[in-house]
């Protein structure tokens, strides 16, 4: 797990590329901020975190293969990060930030990214509207709402 990085990853960079390409500019990983997110644009309170489908415990195609041995010790250690990410998207929903959450697996269709990244940047207050398929990219608009991670509307 030493050789497992936690920035500048593969999928993390195609995000970036994207945003900087839609003339939006972001700090990395600011380490004040719960979460220590990925992308933060502080003009337009907003967040973009780049989550492993592995790690993160995703549930798509790729996180559906838990490791063969020491499965309590993986059970507990996704279980873990699930509850990690759940307290720092609560903690920056309280601090007035909207935040995004991009998938692994949702990088590898460009297009796609675009869509979900444009809907998200765009300035509009008003809820985006995705199909209910895609909805599990924003942490805000799907299954799991803000009442339930004790955050007021």
């Amino acid at each position: 797990m030493s050789r497992i990085r936690g920035k500048d990853t593969g999928p993390e960079w195609a995000v970036r590329r994207m945003v900087h390409a839609m003339g939006f500019r972001y700090r990395l990983h600011v380490k004040g901020l719960p979460g220590k997110p990925d992308l933060v644009l502080p003009r337009h309170r907003k967040i973009i975190f780049v989550h492993g489908c592995f790690w993160h415990a995703h549930g798509c195609r790729a996180a559906q293969r838990p490791p063969a041995t020491h499965k309590r010790f993986w059970k507990t250690k996704f279980a873990r990060n699930v509850a990690r990410d759940q307290k720092a998207l609560r903690q920056l929903w309280q601090a007035g930030w909207r935040v995004l959450v991009v998938w692994e697996c949702e990088t590898k269709d460009a297009e796609q990214l675009r869509t979900i990244l444009a809907a998200f940047l765009a300035p509009s207050r008003g809820p985006v509207n995705y199909a209910l398929s895609d909805q599990h990219a924003l942490y805000e608009q799907a299954a799991e709402t803000r009442a339930e991670y004790g955050c007021e509307k």
